[in-house]
């Protein structure tokens, strides 16, 4: 997603589950007018929305964002062609190294740790 580098300048993402618009804002280093315009320009960005239509970002959305803002940042893609690289990327997501599959990985090898722990013990 993000190279290295890039990521030495944004602050760790933490282990919340909502953000705030600005709380969003501060993490991925764009303003919040920004972040309202790419929910029009990139489909896939769709924060929560709840009371009086106030924007609740998830950990993915953050990541998103962050994909993002490389893309047009530090890569120097225009909104058309980073949408288009997010399209693309979507459609050929590359094996074992999406969030998903490494979260499943490593539950069904804490299953396995589990049940080797529930074994009796043979003295």
């Amino acid at each position: 997603m993000l190279e290295p580098t890039n990521n030495d300048e944004l602050p760790v993402i933490p282990g919340k589950r909502y953000f705030t618009i600005g709380e969003v804002s501060e993490l991925c280093a764009v303003k919040p007018h920004v972040l309202r315009y790419w929910e029009q320009e990139f489909p896939q960005l769709k924060p929560v929305k709840r009371r009086g239509n106030r924007r609740y970002y998830q950990r993915q959305d953050v990541l998103m964002i962050r994909e993002i803002r490389s893309l047009l940042y530090e890569q120097g893609f225009t909104i058309g062609g980073a949408r288009q690289k997010m399209v693309q990327e979507k459609s050929h997501p590359q094996e074992e190294t999406s969030v998903d599959s490494l979260v499943d990985k490593m539950l069904s090898e804490l299953e396995d740790v589990l049940e080797i722990l529930k074994a009796p013990s043979h003295p």
